[in-house]
């Protein structure tokens, strides 16, 4: 007997709707591989009456002081935590998440960064007001830049869009926000709990595919279009948003070196870094998945770092034993198993490198070691649960190595001595350096990368200020 689909609907002007032509899309649960909820398949009816809405919502929601901002965003953020297990349950359907690791380790940080943006809204930066000429005083605006159309990731579906609405609406922009087509349910919930909160039309989600997507940004009317996705999805909004000189904010793939230098206590290092690197499948830009090892302890690391994930366990939801879920849908185990098919002769699997079971998308953690700098595995983001090993024999090479890639969005160093660090933190082109640590985040510090990671910044005061735009005025004192 057929289960009837949950109907998720698009929320536009305050209002849930279907799509314009009526056309879904089937959403599926990882963790079994069978459907759970239809959602519409937006065209360009749908883009055009949520970005009217948008439109018409900006000049109300843009003169509202920044207390009054702020007063809305903290109240978001209560709700976020009275209606916490809605979202939890959600989110889960939407990724097959642990249910526990999603309890403990994203709502808290959602709410957290809401609320830093709700203070944020407070503290508008620009140069003192002066006479820089004589008779003449400038001072700076700063202003929301109008409509923003965003698009949010599969892998953290929720938090994502949190990072996305929460600048957004705090510098006093409207939104327009398509959630990845597999994963819309959490992002659906969202848009119930902020439309009882902000005025009609402040923030819209649209559900849809690639081609939805592509429809936000081409149209006319954001000022501002932000993805966080695929390299070749951010050229491809780039190159979109270039023809109306549309403000771009990127935030792109990863592949993270973690350079872990002989003086480390590789047993505490291993723990942490397999954590890091399989945590969520290691579907996150900034996994630690590329580890660079002084040959001195290449053989012991990669011992230990292979006896870490074996014991590392995937599964259902529901265990409370699991690191981690399936991979997000059949297109990104099929991507996942395909590096391990291809891998070199020279290349040595020494944990894992197979799926999981037969239902649901789970693939073993897996560690390969032997690999070479121009080996595809090294050069392009596997993102899943796989992290590689490659040896080095100074600082120089490790430099070498890590920066060796077209990514720059994340990396860390490990080790015992201060001046190294220090070096290596300068040295190391990426947009974040951690120091005998990887992956944590906080509200108060940017996450963004360099080359084909994106431009722009996530969290902190750089990303709302990536949502105003800066106004010089001039006045006379004759006048």
């Amino acid at each position: 007997m057929s289960t009837e689909l949950r109907r998720l609907r698009n929320y536009i002007g305050g209002e849930f709707r279907d799509a314009a032509d009526g056309r879904t899309t089937e959403v599926v649960n990882p963790a079994t591989g069978e459907a759970y909820a239809t959602a519409p398949l937006s065209g360009r009816a749908d883009v055009d009456a949520a970005m009217a809405a948008a439109a018409e919502a900006f000049p109300g929601w843009r003169d509202t002081t920044p207390a009054e901002r702020q007063r809305a965003l903290l109240k978001i953020a209560d709700a976020f935590e009275e209606r916490a297990e809605e979202l939890i349950a959600a989110e889960v359907e939407n990724t097959g998440k642990p249910t526990g690791l999603t309890r403990t380790e994203e709502i808290p940080p959602m709410v957290d960064q809401i609320r830093f943006f709700a203070g944020a809204a407070r503290m508008l930066e620009g140069k003192g007001a002066g006479e820089y000429m004589e008779g003449l005083t400038s001072f700076v605006r700063r202003e929301p830049i109008g409509v923003c159309a965003q698009v949010a990731p599969w892998n953290y579906p929720m938090m994502m869009a949190v990072w996305k609405f929460a600048p957004a609406i705090a510098a006093g922009n409207t939104v327009v926000l398509k959630p990845s087509d597999t994963t819309p349910a959490s992002t659906v919930l969202l848009a119930e709990i902020l439309g009882s909160i902000l005025p009609k039309g402040v923030f819209n989600v649209v559900c849809g595919d690639r081609d939805t997507g592509r429809l936000m940004v081409e149209h006319p009317t954001p000022a501002m279009a932000s993805i966080t996705g695929s390299v070749r999805a951010g050229m491809s909004v780039a190159e979109s948003a270039s023809k109306d000189l549309k403000r771009v904010h990127l935030e792109l793939g990863g592949k993270a070196p973690v350079v872990v230098f002989e003086d480390t206590d590789i047993a505490k290092a291993v723990e942490d870094i397999s954590v890091a690197g399989f945590f969520n499948a290691g579907q996150d830009c900034t996994a630690a998945t590329r580890v660079l090892v002084h040959e001195s302890i290449h053989d012991d690391f990669v011992t230990a770092l292979a006896k870490a994930a074996a014991d590392t366990k995937t599964g259902m939801p529901d265990d409370e034993d699991v690191l981690y879920g399936p991979l997000n849908n059949p297109a990104q185990l099929k991507q996942v198993e395909g590096f391990i098919e291809r891998l070199p002769a020279h290349a040595r699997v020494v944990a894992g490198g197979k799926r999981v079971g037969d239902k649901g998308f789970f693939y073993a953690p897996t560690v390969v070691s032997g690999l070479g700098q121009d080996d595809e595995i090294i050069q392009k983001e596997v993102f899943g649960p796989v992290i590689t090993v490659q040896s080095f024999t100074d600082e120089d090479q490790a430099v070498e190595y890590a920066n060796g890639v077209a990514y720059a969005l994340a990396s860390s160093v490990w080790t015992k001595d201060h001046s190294r660090a220090m070096r290596m933190s300068k040295r190391l082109d990426f947009g974040c350096v951690w120091i005998n640590t990887h992956i944590p985040l906080v509200a108060e510090m940017p996450h963004g990368g360099f080359k084909q990671s994106g431009y722009g910044k996530d969290l902190s005061a750089y990303g709302f200020e990536d949502y105003t735009r800066v106004k010089h005025v001039m006045t006379s004192l004759d006048a």
